[in-house]
């Protein structure tokens, strides 16, 4: 199977997740070169085996027109570093993930009268980058999934204002039963094949392919000599992460991940105790990443064979409350003046803790996931500071949102995808 028929149909045919056939190896030299080479490059070398319909030069055409902003690494000090991956058009990491899907989508979409209807859900941010990352592509039309009241203000403006293509669908229920809708409606094969379904969360191949990229950027840019690092990954649906641990099955070098979670902590108590036990998800400062039931938890296990202790080597798991994290964004501000939005201050301190616990000194990568102004109503009262709002997010504060209203059932689903010309 291609890309191409994996990225178009979302979810496999038995209902599961889709995933490489196998990852290769990259080769040395291109690790022995990685601090040389920009972000399109890297891209293009890394993406070679998975989009392999294209040739090098249009993936690195590819990576540069949609990955057309910058993803800094600031240093805070004591080795911790900061991936600023929050620079694109929804001030959101999502939007890496998101624009490259997107441009593939409407590359191979064609062929077809009927649109190609992609299924999101969101907990918050992924919502607005796949709405920007679609508006306006002809062939494509992309519902939203959201959860009434669960999502900031901010966060809803960015997927409920476009219109055109992009429907926003306010669900009575939580991020889970969201995601519960979408999968039911990948797994009704009639309604599916009617409607062309696609999904454009990180349960689509497409969205993690191209966050690999980033990872090995992030190693790129650290000072020479500073050997591999470790990443700590805020962690809701676990995406970001799993693209992590691609990476690094094709040869990205570091010393490990932190599973960096709220309260909602299925993941750190499998790795605790072995046992997956999901629940549902408790509302938390950090809301996009209050899933109780991550997707890619399935990727997780196949990368490690379903082996909870070759897990373990490899991705420590840490969990933490909002009272911590309200402390750790004032001390960090405190002592450097950088502002944590709630999420990378969730990640920030697995980072700390994490590091704390090796046997030697390392370098330590934090995955920033958000820009703080998107959370200034949780910051200012926390910091008792003024967040400035950057003008993208100003201007959509402005715009009349437009969402419908319906509940957490297939069939109010199916039955307004039906109706949606």
């Amino acid at each position: 199977m291609t890309l191409e028929t994996a990225l178009l149909s979302g979810l496999a045919p038995d209902g599961g997740l889709f995933m490489p056939e196998e990852l290769p190896r990259l080769a040395a030299t291109f690790l022995e070169d990685l601090g040389s080479r920009s972000l399109a490059e890297i891209g293009g070398v890394v993406s070679e085996s998975f989009v392999d319909q294209l040739s090098a030069a249009e993936r690195v055409r590819l990576v540069e027109e949609t990955l057309d902003f910058e993803i800094p690494l600031v240093e805070l000090g004591d080795g911790v570093h900061v991936l600023e991956l929050f620079h694109g058009p929804t001030l959101a990491f999502k939007d890496v993930g998101a624009r490259f899907m997107a441009r593939l989508m409407a590359r191979w979409a064609g062929g077809d009268s009927r649109p190609l209807t992609v299924l999101t859900a969101t907990s918050g941010d992924t919502g607005g980058a796949v709405a920007q990352a679609f508006a306006g592509l002809d062939g494509l039309r992309v519902a939203v999934l959201y959860p009434r009241g669960k999502v900031s203000p901010l966060q809803e403006k960015q997927f409920t204002t476009l219109g055109g293509n992009i429907q926003a669908l306010a669900v009575a229920g939580d991020f889970d039963d969201c995601q519960r809708l979408a999968k039911e409606a990948f797994r009704d094969d009639r309604l599916r094949a009617e409607l062309r379904l696609t999904s454009a969360n990180s349960i689509n191949i497409g969205r993690l392919l191209p966050q690999m990229f980033y990872y090995f950027q992030a190693v790129a840019r650290l000072p020479e000599g500073s050997g591999p690092p470790l990443f700590s990954t805020p962690s809701g649906n676990f995406g970001n992460l799993t693209a992590g641990l691609m990476a690094r099955a094709v040869g990205l070098p570091c010393r490990g991940f932190v599973a960096a979670t709220n309260v909602n902590d299925a993941v750190p108590r499998f790795l605790a105790d072995g046992r997956y036990r999901p629940r549902r998800a408790r509302a938390t400062l950090s809301n996009a990443m209050d899933v109780g039931d991550p997707s890619n938890f399935e990727r997780m296990l196949w990368l490690f064979d379903g082996d909870v202790d070759r897990m373990r080597q490899v991705v420590a798991g840490s969990r933490h409350d909002d009272a911590e994290t309200g402390r750790i964004m004032r001390r960090v501000h405190q002592d450097s003046g950088y502002l944590l939005d709630p999420h990378t201050a969730v990640g920030y301190l697995g980072l700390r803790h994490r590091l704390a616990a090796l046997p030697e000194p390392a370098p330590g990568v934090v995955l920033a996931t958000a820009h703080p102004a998107k959370f200034r109503h949780e910051i200012e009262p926390l910091l008792g500071l003024r967040v400035e709002l950057p003008r993208r997010l100003q201007r959509c504060l402005e715009l009349e949102s437009r969402a419908l209203d319906i509940p957490a059932r297939l069939d109010a689903l199916a039955s307004f995808l039906r109706r949606w010309h």
